[in-house]
């Protein structure tokens, strides 16, 4: 549950960031802080802006600020965990953390992310709090990708199934490293997957090509056991042999008969 906002008025934005932090909450926004304090948008705008310098406040998104406790002053941000909610309400769009950020909360944690990346339903761009940088992925489905919540220090945050998470790391391989880099997380996040629960939300994948590397990499490099339910569905669907990257035009070398991917790429797994 999000904490609730001060009532008591404040003398000015200093005041006011001290009672939000105390009452649990780290980020606010421009028209939040005029309401409350009582002043012009000008004023208002010079108070936040004194409060930057001092590395009190930080701005990611003209209109909306993230408060930086004393204790994280030296990465000039609280964890991305503490305000991403806010953040993408302030946005007024739907999200779900993904891609190698959910598998690191789901104990994949191989190599840490050196981004915190957010799908979403529109085209956002990068943006740097603190020492953190956000990168945002647009999926036009997104509505149908299983997600849970997890609780935050301020409340919490949806994040893609270990399952969702599976398929998103193939569907965007290309930005969440290289294949070897996506088996090795496929593989630490075997455990978390439930097969049939895989196959279920492979049925609301639009692109069977995303299902179909996904079986191959899981058989062939990752998880074996946790493949067999993807291959029994895709096996009453109409398919067409797929590059294992689509994005290369590299020549195939082989063609796998059980997915129908066409291995255009050497998968070098991360030791």
């Amino acid at each position: 549950m999000r904490a609730k906002q001060p009532t008591a008025r404040p003398r000015d934005l200093s005041e006011f960031v001290d009672q939000l932090q105390s009452s649990g909450r780290y980020s606010f926004t421009r028209e939040e802080a005029i309401l409350a304090l009582g002043v012009s948008d000008v004023a208002m705008q010079a108070s936040a802006r004194r409060l930057a310098a001092k590395g009190r406040i930080v701005a990611p998104r003209r209109g909306f600020y993230v408060i930086v406790p004393v204790e994280y002053r030296s990465t000039g941000a609280p964890p991305p965990s503490w305000f991403v909610d806010d953040l993408m309400r302030f946005h007024e769009h739907p999200y779900y953390v993904g891609l190698l950020s959910a598998a690191a909360l789901h104990g994949a944690a191989h190599q840490q992310p050196q981004e915190f990346q957010v799908v979403t339903d529109t085209v956002l761009r990068p943006i740097a709090v603190g020492r953190t940088r956000f990168r945002f992925f647009m999926k036009w489905h997104h509505a149908q990708t299983p997600t849970i919540d997890i609780k935050t220090e301020t409340g919490a945050m949806k994040v893609s199934t270990p399952e969702a998470t599976a398929l998103d790391l193939v569907r965007y391989v290309g930005k969440a490293g290289q294949l070897g880099n996506v088996v090795t997380v496929l593989s630490e996040l075997a455990e978390r997957i439930d097969p049939n629960r895989l196959a279920e939300a492979a049925r609301g994948e639009v692109e069977l090509s995303v299902v179909q590397r996904l079986g191959y990499l899981l058989e062939r490099f990752a998880a074996p056991a946790i493949a067999a339910p993807l291959a029994e569905w895709l096996a009453t669907q109409r398919l067409r042999p797929v590059p294992l990257r689509p994005e290369r035009r590299s020549k195939a070398t082989e063609k796998d008969p059980r997915w129908l991917v066409l291995v255009n790429e050497r998968v070098e797994v991360d030791e």
